[in-house]
């Protein structure tokens, strides 16, 4: 299985594709759409690894993703400008999930 990188910066892409991480750019909701349904249909690929900032842009096309796919895997990463996550993101996550107080 593959890796396939979706970014929102070139730096990114760079620096992913030196570690022999094919992928591509992409700025619009119609871009990272069309780009995700050829993800999908690709087979060979296990994990999609995402910048951030197609979260916080376009929540519904990324969790529509994650809640009905198995495969490929949706990573979300940060990418040159660092996380916009807080410090506890985990803690937090795994208090909200479970409702345990960690």
């Amino acid at each position: 299985m593959k890796m396939f990188l979706i970014s929102d910066n070139i730096d990114t892409y760079t620096g992913l594709r030196l570690a022999g991480v094919e992928g591509v750019v992409v700025h619009e909701r119609e871009e990272l759409k069309t780009e995700l349904d050829k993800v999908f249909a690709d087979k060979e690929i296990g994990i999609v690894l995402l910048t951030e900032k197609f979260g916080r842009d376009f929540p519904d096309l990324i969790d529509e993703a994650k809640l009905n796919r198995r495969i490929p895997l949706i990573v979300e990463i940060p990418d040159r400008h660092g996380t916009g996550r807080s410090k506890n993101f985990i803690t937090d996550y795994v208090n909200q999930a479970i409702g345990l107080k960690l």
